[in-house]
């Protein structure tokens, strides 16, 4: 193999598709194979739901706006990419976040991860719980661990150790922030796997916790920044990954239909997107000896040795169907969420803004599920005499607000800053994101699911691979991670044969 050229096809030009080619680039090369590499994006950018947007000397997030400090891919991307000198903290003043409880924001406890003390003294002192609440969750010391370590959900080990109080008061809207999720269907297996482990090792995730307790891992009172983000926006990771990937061909607006395997086709013919059209169809394609040959909407037909399917699970379901079972792919339902940021003039806001916003618990029934005081979080995004909050809204089973217009929508949010946040000020200006089917909702058995998939196509279509934030982790850095792993792994193969 080595000293071969092969043909790479990765689809989806999001982080992960970009990162996959950052890292193809690299191990194909190190292994002393030339990959030929093409970038297939259907929207008009590269960068996925990462969009920064520069307005009046604001720095807005679009998509994402941070990613979390201690998962290093991200921070070890940009130093391979030499911007990790734009690197940015949160304001080290700025640490407090509240949650609302029946209509006050009332301050979340120093130490708390997930609802999870790592600190007692303030945990007992909490107003967010009443006092036979903060009993039943110190019973986390006593009771025993479940038998078995088969996964459930999330919510489920949360209401087992903790009680209903922690799942709804503190659990719940901090998981609103990272999933969007149902805290009751969520797997626990693919988002925190660590609590069953501590569970089974401790016999108590309290102990756990302290035990076992990194300060930057808390989500409050932490010594280090526990999220990080770029001066001039996660953009910038974007464009320097598009920039250094200056030798691979990207295309935008660039459709994918099917993916045809020539053996499978010489012995059977599959199924596609032209039916029983497609083999005499791949005899014309440019490279008969490339296994894989991949259909664009525009009917072209690229050869590829080896495919990276980067896109959200039900467009790659489309694409494998025909080829190996996808109910895991099927399984994955994905919420509809949008934000909301505000710009208003420093002089119009009284409001005492001592923290990085608040977060808002499902049963308190209000159109947002979480506000951060950008300006105060993030002291870069803003000039010094204006207020920039950042608003949220959907989750699992609310998501009828998101596709409201925009007056509507933006109507539905101020009313809630006013009635919490006493906010009676007119923005600057509104800016509205919708991010549709956007949140992936891994079930229960997903880890387990997603690696059986992985099983049968490495045995059906070796060379063709799937990653993203629907599979492995949600996170910028997750999907970094796993863009590295499954590059480094295929060259590795290559170069043992």
């Amino acid at each position: 193999m080595k000293g071969d050229s092969r043909k790479v096809v990765i689809i989806g030009g999001g982080l992960s598709g970009l990162s996959a080619a950052f890292y193809v680039r690299k191990y194909y090369k190190e292994a002393g194979i030339h990959p030929e590499i093409v970038i297939l994006e259907k929207e008009r950018s590269l960068g996925g739901k990462i969009e920064t947007l520069h307005k009046d000397g604001f720095v807005i997030e679009k998509g994402p706006d941070s990613f979390l400090a201690r998962k290093k891919e991200m921070s070890d991307l940009a130093k391979e990419l030499e911007i990790d000198h734009e690197l940015v903290t949160t304001n080290p003043h700025a640490k407090k976040t509240y949650i609302l409880q029946r209509g006050k924001l009332l301050p979340m406890p120093a130490g708390l991860m997930l609802g999870i003390p790592t600190d007692l003294k303030p945990f007992i002192g909490t107003r967010l719980l009443s006092f036979p609440g903060k009993l039943r969750a110190l019973m986390d010391f006593v009771i025993p661990p479940r038998r078995g370590e088969e996964d459930e959900p999330l919510g489920e080990l949360i209401e087992r150790r903790f009680g209903t109080e922690v799942l709804e008061n503190l659990t719940e809207p901090l998981l609103a922030g990272i999933y969007a999720a149902d805290m009751r269907k969520i797997s626990l297996q693919a988002t925190f796997p660590q609590f069953g482990e501590m569970e089974q090792q401790y016999g108590s995730l309290i102990r756990g916790m302290i035990l076992g307790k990194k300060p930057q891992e808390t989500h409050t009172g932490e010594k280090k920044s526990m999220f990080l983000t770029f001066r001039q926006g996660l953009q910038s990771l974007v464009h320097a990954l598009v920039h250094e990937l200056h030798d691979v061909e990207q295309r935008t607006e660039t459709a994918v239909i099917a993916i045809y395997d020539r053996i499978a086709e010489t012995n059977a013919g599959t199924r596609g997107a032209e039916g029983a059209a497609a083999p005499a169809a791949l005899e014309s394609a440019a490279s008969p000896q490339a296994r894989y040959a991949v259909e664009l909407e525009s009917g072209e037909l690229l050869p590829a040795d080896d495919i990276y399917i980067t896109t959200p699970n039900f467009a790659a379901a489309e694409l494998l169907r025909p080829h190996v079972d996808v109910s895991a792919l099927d399984a994955v339902n994905y919420v509809s969420v949008a934000n909301v940021v505000m710009a208003f003039s420093g002089k119009e806001m009284d409001g005492n803004f001592d923290g990085s916003g608040f977060l808002v618990p499902r049963k308190e029934g209000r159109n947002i599920t979480a506000c951060t005081w950008t300006s105060v979080k993030w002291l870069h995004t803003s000039p010094e005499d204006k207020v920039l909050l950042r608003c949220y809204v959907g989750r699992s089973g609310d998501e009828q607000n998101v596709q409201l217009p925009d007056e509507a929508l933006e109507e539905l949010v101020r009313k809630d800053l006013r009635e919490i946040m006493g906010v009676t000020a007119q923005p600057l200006f509104t800016e509205i994101t919708r991010l549709p089917n956007s949140m992936p909702q891994y079930p229960v058995g997903h880890p387990a699911a997603i690696a059986g998939l992985r099983s049968e196509l490495a045995a059906v279509l070796p060379g063709v691979h799937v990653f993203g934030s629907g599979y492995d982790g949600i996170g910028m850095p997750d999907c970094i991670k796993f863009a590295k792993l499954t590059a480094k792994a295929a060259a590795e193969s290559l170069q043992a044969h």
